[in-house]
């Protein structure tokens, strides 16, 4: 029996290197998070409210890589 707590697999794979999508390849350390707001947004029927622990933690993951690059 499957437990009810256990998580499907994600829907985008997490190695963004192969990826076709310039966008996942240009966050660089930030796309697996970028990826995870992904499966929130299509798991939630694109409701942002949902996922905004997703998307604060992409957010800080670009705002440290801004510091970085300074």
């Amino acid at each position: 029996m499957i437990s009810e707590q256990s998580q499907p697999p994600p829907i985008h794979r997490i190695d963004a290197d192969d990826d076709d999508d310039d966008n996942v390849k240009q966050l660089k350390q930030c796309s697996s998070l970028y990826l995870a707001l992904q499966d929130c947004l299509i798991k939630t029927n694109r409701n942002w409210k949902s996922c905004q622990m997703e998307v604060q933690a992409l957010k800080s993951c670009n705002e440290k890589k801004k510091d970085r690059e300074k």
